[in-house]
């Protein structure tokens, strides 16, 4: 039996719908939306560095597949990190299927075989959580003395048309030390609704950049929105355990 879902927590923050005017970008990297008529297929592969307190950095890595048809169906996986030199696939540690015309929103977790699902009370909201925007528009937003926005123009990545900002943030020295410049900078793409390029970089925790890479934008096989052969519901997994 399906679980319903109010939208909020959890549920709201696994995906978002996005109203995408102008140079608008998200923040908080690559989210597919549930919008149709623009069907994908892509990998998005990710680089963390991440900066220890000793000083030294670990180098991580990982990748997952995204997908989109033109019913607005959504397929995201998530995968485990692995280090940078590691020549094997990160696992599969779970997928997230959204149908914006039924709302319900699934997940598989592949290791076991079983699924969850839940149906959402309402749509999500097609509001991001956030938005930069280096256009005119930008001029109604409040200044601040330690940020600066940037309209850094349009370019081709993997076929696709996207438009590119950089915020930086500039926090002031504390006592002897010298001040931290921390950098995001988004490339957005009008016709996917969403980020294909996120970048972060702190001196003081590390980096990540989040790439969408290999894009088809045929409609992919219909068998990634359906929950495979032999997984079980979590509710009837559940069930069987011992009292």
């Amino acid at each position: 039996m399906l679980r319903r879902c109010p939208v909020s927590g959890i549920c709201i923050s696994v995906f978002l719908a996005i109203a995408s005017v102008g140079a608008f970008a998200q923040r908080a990297g690559i989210f597919v939306t549930p919008v149709p008529n623009a069907p994908f297929r892509g990998v998005v592969e990710v680089q963390r560095s991440i900066v220890q307190k000793n000083g030294t950095v670990i180098n991580l890595k990982t990748m997952r597949i995204i997908a989109r048809d033109s019913a607005g169906r959504i397929y995201t996986e998530t995968r485990e990190l692995v280090p940078a030199s590691s020549s094997t696939a990160p696992l599969l540690l779970r997928v997230l299927i959204y149908d914006p015309q039924t709302r319900v929103s699934t997940t598989l977790f592949p290791k076991r075989q079983i699924y969850r699902s839940f149906v959402m009370n309402r749509p999500p909201s097609t509001d991001p959580p956030g938005q930069l925007d280096a256009t005119a528009a930008g001029a109604n937003l409040p200044p601040s003395q330690f940020t600066k926005q940037e309209d850094l123009g349009t370019r081709e990545v993997d076929g696709l048309q996207v438009h590119g900002v950089r915020e930086t943030q500039t926090l002031p020295a504390s006592g002897e030390g010298q001040p931290v410049v921390v950098t995001d900078e988004y490339w957005y793409s009008d016709y996917l609704h969403l980020n294909v390029v996120v970048r972060h970089s702190d001196p003081r925790t590390g980096s990540v950049t989040t790439a969408l890479t290999r894009v088809s934008q045929e409609e992919p096989d219909p068998s990634l929105f359906a929950i495979p052969n032999g997984y079980k519901p979590l509710s009837m997994m559940a069930a069987k355990r011992p009292k």
